[in-house]
């Protein structure tokens, strides 16, 4: 608090961290005033020493770590805080490894060469063999898709699926443990005119220029924006399950989705020997699991009519490397910050994972974020708080037709995998003798031609840009 004596009613102006006030006279009546000056003298002591703009990232996954290398790279003082890394990188255990296609590899090769050529060696390439959707009974392919033609045609790197926990080491050495604060949970923040402030669960506060919430889909930085919201769950579960087996078709095809009603099955190859696998089975919210010891039976039950392919995999996994999480995602939202505050990735955009795209966006909306922010990197104290809010927005705004286009693809994608019927099926009436022939709905042919003639469209549309 400062004791200010003047001569005369008093005008006062406060500049951010320059502690200027600025006193003008309108009379000469001696009075007193008491005047609170709200100056963070640390954070501008700090602000001079470094004179670089400082982000802060709530979360430290794979969108959080890509974004700190990127702003590392364009000399932005960052700091990365995370509640518990040993979580994130066991959440491969769960998640399975992420699929890098072209597009985001592009990205990483832009960010930083050297890292995105590690994160290529530690993949393992499934875009130059065969992948597509198949008949989970006959397994017959029902439509393929080439991911490799794209890519080449524009010299970008071929899709690869990396583990997780192999990729958050990588992008974690390149950051640095420097930057990177473990067992540090964002709760709150709090933003004015010249910076915003982060406020962790054991109380420490810090400052920066932006916060970027990075903290997943139960994102605590966007509950703070937006309020809070549930997260809808997809009506879907998912097993999965890592598995050493080669089966016989590993040099011919990349990964297949197996297409049945309700339910639907993902294999892919993830290399060294492995490979990985999602069984998407369509039941109530909150559903009791399996008893432990039994989820394989469960499966083997579920999928019983199904393809060798198919029941193979399920065999041959081990009942503790078979688990099962429930799929949520969000309703899109066309604003993703306010102010000095913006999100990236499931913070912003989570949506279902049966695209395999949701790293991808993440890694997409970094490069986008910090092409915004740049030209602020060596600019100081000059940076106004509209400057600021205006490229945040910005960001947003380029993003915002791509990611939505496949977050509504991947919500589109659930429905149609899940409602694959082939045959028309006579069970009652007249022609319910019938009943055991398989007469193939003319609706499927259109189907595929359909399929055709869109899909590879699409896939060359993500493969081609990072939009």
């Amino acid at each position: 608090m400062a004791i200010l004596h003047s001569l005369s009613p008093l005008h006062h102006r406060y500049k951010n961290c320059n502690g200027i006030l600025d006193f003008r006279s309108k009379t000469s009546n001696p009075r007193k005033y008491t005047v609170r000056c709200d100056y963070d003298e640390d954070f501008c002591k700090e602000r001079y020493e470094n004179k670089r703009f400082r982000m802060l990232i709530a979360g430290g996954g794979i969108g959080g770590l890509v974004l700190a290398l990127a702003a590392k790279h364009k000399g932005f003082d960052v700091k990365v805080f995370e509640k518990d890394l040993s979580a994130v990188r066991g959440e491969g255990k769960h998640r399975g490894p992420i699929q890098l296609l072209s597009s985001a590899l592009a990205v990483l090769q832009a960010i930083d060469k050297q890292v995105a050529e590690q994160i290529m060696e530690a993949g393992c390439v499934t875009g130059d063999r065969i992948n597509g959707l198949a008949d989970g009974v006959s397994g017959e392919w029902f439509t393929q898709f080439d991911l490799s033609t794209p890519a080449l045609q524009r010299a970008l790197p071929v899709t690869r699926v990396i583990c997780r926990m192999a990729l958050q080491d990588i992008l974690l050495n390149a950051v640095g443990l420097d930057i990177v604060s473990n067992k540090s949970k964002v709760v709150d923040f709090i933003e004015d005119s010249s910076k915003v402030t982060v406020i962790l669960e054991d109380g420490r506060r810090y400052n920066g220029d932006v916060l970027v919430g990075a903290d997943g889909i139960w994102s605590k930085v966007r509950s703070k924006l937006f309020g809070q919201e549930d997260a809808k769950y997809s009506d879907y579960t998912c097993y999965s399950g890592l598995v050493n087996f080669v089966p016989p078709y590993i040099d011919t095809v990349g990964y297949r989705v197996f297409l049945g009603l309700n339910q639907y099955f993902v294999a892919s190859d993830v290399g060294n020997g492995k490979m990985q696998w999602y069984a998407f089975h369509k039941q109530p919210h909150r559903n009791t699991d399996p008893p432990t010891g039994s989820k394989k039976k469960h499966l083997l039950e579920l999928f019983r009519v199904w393809c060798e392919e198919v029941t193979a995999l399920i065999s041959e996994t081990p009942e503790e490397m078979i688990l099962q999480r429930d799929i949520y995602d969000r309703d899109m939202i066309y604003t993703w910050g306010i102010g000095r505050v913006t999100l990236i990735g499931d913070a912003a955009h989570p949506m279902q994972p049966n695209l395999g795209q949701g790293g991808c966006m993440a890694i997409e909306d970094c490069y986008q974020l910090v092409l915004e922010l740049d030209k602020f990197s060596k600019s100081g104290l000059d940076v106004q708080q509209s400057e600021i809010s205006s490229a945040l927005r910005r960001y947003e705004k380029k993003r915002i037709f791509r990611v939505s286009t496949v977050h509504a693809a991947s919500r589109m994608a659930s429905k149609v995998l899940t409602s694959y019927q082939p045959y028309i099926y006579f069970r009652s009436g007249p022609l319910s003798g019938l009943s055991t022939t398989r007469i193939t709905k003319p609706s499927l042919q259109v189907a595929r031609i359909l399929l055709q003639i869109f899909l590879p469209q699409f896939m060359t549309w993500m493969i081609a840009g990072y939009g």
